[in-house]
């Protein structure tokens, strides 16, 4: 498919110039299209850095999406509790959740696929996940085994009564021991792959309290009402105590790792079928454990990390 449209009145780089054209495309994806050699001005490829003028006459040609399909890979799994209508996972920090554009395989869905059976309803590539953790957040999640299970978990996390704690590492002190951000999220308009408080976006509410304080850096308890994309990662920084390691909506001078440094702790739901509460804790990876000890020791690490 070929999308081409002429400069008008705009200006500027290319790259930026197709990301606000193609609104459905992310501005990572406008750079393959680059690199690929689908993107001419006036007939000619172009690169990234190419500044187009008005007049210019741009087509892209957007790749076919080849559509998405989780199949089951071996993929080594810390489970924490399973029947047979659930499984609670310790996903490990770098995982992906589900296949998706730029990961089609590797992910905890493929790792699934390949120990158990999964109902077939939320889709081909979700099948069983009723909650998600981001990619470079650590801990538990609760996957469904049967379709009972999916509605029932699907439910309890609609009616907000599962039990679903973090445990962040955040820039600055506070004065506070502990309170609650509720400021509603949405894509940010100014930059579509990150979120933000914004007026009309859907409620959200965190709930965090103060459990170590360290010269630069506090460790805080945040207990979810509502699950929103980002959203402990965007309140923190919404109140100036961005996560540490956050590539996204954190500062460049923060603490080494693999990215943010946060971590589903607890997990908590009703048994679909017997109806007793099953709560779940899981340890900090060790990266996080060895920030926290140098920390603790006075050792602050803090430097540029991208």
């Amino acid at each position: 498919m070929s999308d081409t449209f002429t400069i008008t009145t705009e200006s500027g780089r290319i790259d930026k110039i197709i990301t606000a054209h193609e609104t459905t495309h992310t501005r990572s994806q406008v750079q393959k299209w680059l690199q690929d050699g689908l993107v001419t001005v006036n007939g000619n490829p172009v690169k990234a850095n190419f500044k187009v003028t008005a007049g210019d006459v741009v087509t892209v040609t957007i790749p076919e999406v080849k559509p998405l399909k989780a199949v089951a890979e071996p993929i080594p799994l810390d489970i924490v509790y399973e029947d047979d209508q659930v499984i609670v996972v310790n996903k490990p920090q770098g995982m992906v959740v589900h296949p998706a554009p730029g990961h089609p395989d590797g992910t905890l869905v493929n790792g699934l696929l390949y120990h158990t059976k999964l109902p077939g309803i939320n889709g081909v590539i979700r099948p069983g996940i009723v909650h998600r953790i981001d990619k470079d957040t650590s801990g538990l999640l609760m996957v469904a085994k049967t379709e009972t299970a999916q509605l029932s978990l699907s439910a309890q996390l609609k009616a907000k009564t599962s039990i679903r704690e973090y445990l962040a590492l955040v820039h600055g002190t506070f004065k506070e021991d502990e309170g609650t951000i509720d400021a509603p999220l949405g894509r940010d308009p100014r930059d579509r792959k990150r979120q933000a408080v914004v007026a009309d976006g859907r409620h959200a509410v965190t709930h965090f309290q103060v459990l170590e304080r360290f010269t630069n850096y506090t460790l805080v308890k945040c207990i979810l009402d509502t699950g929103r994309t980002h959203q402990i990662r965007v309140h923190m920084a919404y109140i100036h105590h961005p996560v540490a390691g956050d590539p996204l909506y954190g500062p460049k001078r923060t603490l080494p790792g693999h990215g943010q440094f946060l971590h589903a702790a607890k997990l908590g739901f009703v048994h679909p079928v017997t109806g007793k509460l099953l709560t779940f804790t899981a340890p900090v990876p060790p990266i996080f454990e060895k920030t926290l000890t140098d920390l603790r020791a006075g050792i602050d690490k803090t430097r540029n990390v991208r």
